[in-house]
């Protein structure tokens, strides 16, 4: 018994450590994303220090609220949705998940909208658009590069199959 015991509770810290090595490493590579999105975004929209002081704390609170919707009412929603069947889900069911998903869409607009005003009058209408445009290509080619990444990988998961 004593023996099971000590085996469980290796499970389970062994469980729990590799659970804390992988949440680290993701919050590591939104450091990282975050890192580079500061320096694209400072180069995109060329911000004066006195801009940037100003800038950065509003752009950072709506990008953690932003963060926030998307992590704790959107996925969780969508992963709802994932896992039920739609032959067997109800119009009562359904309308409910669409006015939530409306609801958290407005949200975001919402905070979308409140940046652009609180923006402003610190970087002027004319950064705000540039801005715009720098999330923009920013996400693409982050979206681009990860692309490219999984295509490595892949590859080199087929050559391994190949060598052996």
């Amino acid at each position: 018994m004593n023996k099971i015991m000590k085996l469980k509770n290796l499970v389970m810290l062994l469980l729990l450590c590799s659970v804390t090595v992988f949440a680290q490493e993701h919050k590591e590579k939104r450091e990282q994303i975050k890192a580079l999105k500061v320096s694209y975004f400072t180069t995109e929209l060329n911000l004066t220090s006195d801009e940037a002081a100003k800038f950065w704390p509003v752009y950072n609170s709506f990008e953690e609220k932003q963060f926030e919707l998307r992590h704790n009412k959107i996925r969780p929603l969508l992963q709802k949705l994932d896992d039920s069947n739609f032959d067997k889900i109800s119009d009562k069911e359904a309308n409910t998940y669409l006015a939530e998903i409306q609801s958290n869409e407005e949200e975001l607009f919402g905070l979308r909208r409140k940046l652009i005003n609180e923006l402003k009058p610190i970087i002027g209408p004319v950064k705000v658009l540039r801005l715009k445009k720098a999330e923009d290509n920013f996400n693409k080619q982050l979206l681009s590069k990860m692309r490219g990444k999984n295509r490595e990988v892949r590859i080199n998961e087929r050559q391994k199959i190949r060598n052996r």
